[in-house]
């Protein structure tokens, strides 16, 4: 009897894991595009007090072009931190305008908190060195932020 539940146990966990490859149950989150400069962003956008919770946690993987938006509610010195997340991020906290504040990198599984410099509206998460590989910090504008749901 013990034997058929840990086989229905492991068929279970690796059915989820096939269909849901490089994201661990995470809800279907809007996707908004946006861009700097010339770099095209693929970001999905964590609007809601659940979805900025959950954020980047348990996946494994995260395109080039990909990356989250968190829209929060009001304007504050927001700060983020990597508890069960996977993969290292870079993160830019950005204003009403979608101007840079600031960018810190962020590595995996760690409970530091990286916080924006001055009041923010949103953060967007990057793969780790997005932003300085492509030479945007403080002041560099991310276009189409005014695309993205408003923050509950």
């Amino acid at each position: 009897m013990g034997n058929i539940i840990m086989l229905r146990s492991i068929f279970f966990v690796s059915l989820v894991a096939m269909s849901m490859p490089g994201v661990a149950q995470q809800p279907q989150l809007p996707i908004v595009e946006l861009s700097a400069g010339m770099h095209r962003i693929e970001a999905e956008v964590a609007a809601t007090p659940e979805s900025r919770q959950v954020g980047m946690m348990l996946r494994t993987i995260m395109p080039p072009q990909r990356g989250m938006l968190f829209v929060f509610a009001e304007v504050s010195k927001h700060c983020m931190w990597m508890r069960n997340t996977l993969v290292p991020l870079s993160v830019a906290f950005l204003d009403e305008g979608g101007k840079i504040i600031n960018v810190e990198d962020m590595q995996p599984r760690t409970e530091d908190n990286h916080c924006a410099v001055q009041p923010a509206r949103y953060a967007l998460e990057m793969n780790l060195g997005w932003f300085k590989n492509r030479g945007l910090g403080a002041g560099a504008t991310i276009m189409g932020i005014g695309k993205a749901p408003s923050g509950r």
